[in-house]
């Protein structure tokens, strides 16, 4: 049976921090995972809309084999100034490697859609996010909020309010794995317009609720719910601003190959919580993290338990972030705890 960590976070993992930082006037933030040593890292981007900085030296045909942080965060492709405040954080502490007598932190970064969430993006002729991505690392610390905060901050989903959710779980052979998820889907993350979560299955307690499957599965189960669907005119709107961007972490001893298994199979997590995901409209992304803390070099029937843990892990944390997102001005949708049945 899997069980949390003692947070139940991704800062379960030993040598991560997070920070988080947000403007409410902007309906927008960042979240920037902080790693106290260089971590091992890969991705694997399987949604059609895609925001990145930085990932192609995550391959593992790549050089570059750690990075000193990962960001995630609002605001489009504006919001990959994000990466610039972290890496000035580190710069200052003197983080990064070494080239040729500078110090050069590696910050790799994603960005979701949250511009048309009823913010006010007139921010002027430069954007906030630089700040807000110093900010975010300035405050890093192993217990952060969860909802609407961080890169979750403005997100939504198909009929509710997303948010930043994480969980971590805890194998029997010692190892810890994480997952950090800002939740911003095209797709629903509950069974129709129930209070149950398609997740439900791999809830540990009642992190979101409790609520398991609904009994009996109501008739418009399968029915495709989209951000922009008008489902009261049963019209389609105009498309677009969603993407669900994610880190997952674990401080067992991986490769960079195994790091991109890793990160891809958290995506399986994407499936299980969010229905439908990696649509062309999204730019689904996972960061993987391994930061060897507990020396432990798996084998391969512990490497399959890693990686199921993955997808399960990073189910929930999506789900706890809507579950925790929380109502503010202006917003387009209400928040989970406010619906009804």
């Amino acid at each position: 049976m899997f069980r949390t960590g003692p947070r139940n976070l991704i800062t379960d993992v030993a040598g991560l921090r997070v920070g988080n930082a947000a403007d409410a006037k902007l309906k927008s933030g960042v979240t920037t995972v902080l790693c106290d040593e260089p971590a091992v890292a890969g991705v694997q981007i399987l949604g059609g809309a895609p925001g990145t900085r930085e990932t192609d030296l995550l391959e593992p045909h790549n050089s570059v084999e750690a990075v000193h942080a990962v960001v995630l965060s609002g605001g489009s492709a504006f919001g990959l100034d994000a990466a610039s405040g972290v890496q000035a954080a580190l710069r200052e502490r003197g983080i990064g490697f070494e080239v040729g007598g500078f110090r050069v932190p590696i910050v790799p970064a994603a960005i979701l859609f949250d511009l048309r969430n009823g913010g006010d993006k007139d921010w002027g002729r430069y954007p906030p996010y630089r700040d807000l991505g110093y900010e975010a690392a300035q405050s890093a610390a192993s217990d952060f909020q969860l909802g609407t905060a961080g890169a979750g901050t403005g997100a939504l989903t198909a009929g509710l309010k997303g948010g930043l959710g994480s969980a971590s779980t805890l194998l029997d052979n010692g190892v810890t794995i994480g997952a950090l998820a800002a939740v911003n889907p095209t797709g629903s993350v509950t069974v129709s317009r129930t209070r149950h979560f398609w997740a439900a299955p791999f809830e540990i307690g009642d992190e979101f609720g409790g609520l398991g499957y609904p009994s009996p599965m109501p008739d418009d189960a399968k029915r495709i719910l989209l951000k922009y669907r008008d489902r009261q005119a049963g019209r389609q709107m105009e498309t677009g601003g969603n993407t669900t961007i994610a880190v997952i972490a674990t401080d067992a001893a991986l490769t960079k190959a195994a790091a991109k298994r890793l990160a891809m199979s958290a995506h399986d997590g994407f499936v299980r919580a969010i229905w439908p995901t990696h649509t062309p409209a999204d730019g689904d992304l996972v960061f993987a993290l391994a930061t060897g803390t507990s020396g432990i070099v798996l084998e391969a029937d512990a490497a399959i338990d890693l990686y199921a843990a993955a997808g399960a892990t990073m189910a929930r944390a999506i789900s706890r972030g809507v579950f925790a997102a929380t109502p503010a001005d202006n917003d387009l949708f209400p928040v989970w705890s406010s619906r009804l049945g």
